[in-house]
């Protein structure tokens, strides 16, 4: 999936709160239980209509969030929950909240879509992704992607960089690549040196006391 370039437009979602990030093009499977969540998944999937999730930070609400596209309904249990697929589409601002929308269970919001760009420096990417990796060999996991390198953009690897929830946040803000590039590579770098240290440290602790003890005597 190609990441959208639309202009700057106003419409009404229906919306889904979550206490997540959802970055435009990232896959999330969702298992729906509430009724009017439900409701909202059924409508939506009916109406091949896209929904909102805002993401909630700290408890509150934020403005922003990612529109979603519901790929598939997996499974509808006896008692009516859903097991759903679906992917972020495109990055929205909350301008009003409708609660409930009307008739209806669940509560939705007039948006717009500011206008997101996706030019990237291809060298900066390129650093970016050898600290990330740097990064993931300290901590002894793996992650593949599912896209060559010369086709990532920050925000597919921005869950595999160890932000928080506002971290993320704060990236699905930024309005240009580029920003968001060096947003992640300065993490990466401030976070590295002190993942190296606390490496050092246990291999000291572990090597302390093994193979000999120190004392400091007055008659030496």
């Amino acid at each position: 999936m190609a990441y959208p370039n639309f202009t700057n437009m106003t419409k009404f979602i229906p919306i889904f709160p979550l206490n997540i990030v959802v970055f435009p093009r990232e896959k999330l499977n969702l298992h729906i239980f509430e009724p009017r969540y439900k409701q909202l998944i059924q409508d939506c999937y009916d109406e091949k209509k896209l929904f909102g999730i805002p993401s909630v930070i700290k408890s509150k609400l934020g403005e922003y969030g990612t529109s979603i596209e519901i790929l598939s309904i997996q499974k509808v249990h006896e008692n009516g929950e859903m097991d759903i697929k679906t992917q972020g589409v495109e990055i929205f601002k909350l301008l009003e909240l409708i609660e409930p929308v009307p008739n209806k269970l669940y509560n939705g919001a007039v948006v717009n879509f500011p206008m997101t760009h996706y030019d990237s420096n291809p060298e900066k990417m390129t650093r970016l992704l050898e600290d990330l990796r740097h990064f993931h060999k300290i901590l002894q996991v793996s992650k593949k992607y599912d896209l060559p390198d010369d086709e990532l953009k920050s925000f597919d690897i921005a869950h595999h960089v160890g932000l928080s929830v506002e971290q993320e946040y704060d990236l699905l803000q930024l309005s240009r690549e580029q920003e968001r590039q060096e947003y992640l590579e300065r993490h990466l770098r401030s976070t590295i040196p002190t993942l190296i240290e606390l490496q050092n440290l246990k291999e000291r602790i572990q090597l302390n006391g093994h193979f000999r003890k120190l004392s400091i005597s007055e008659d030496e």
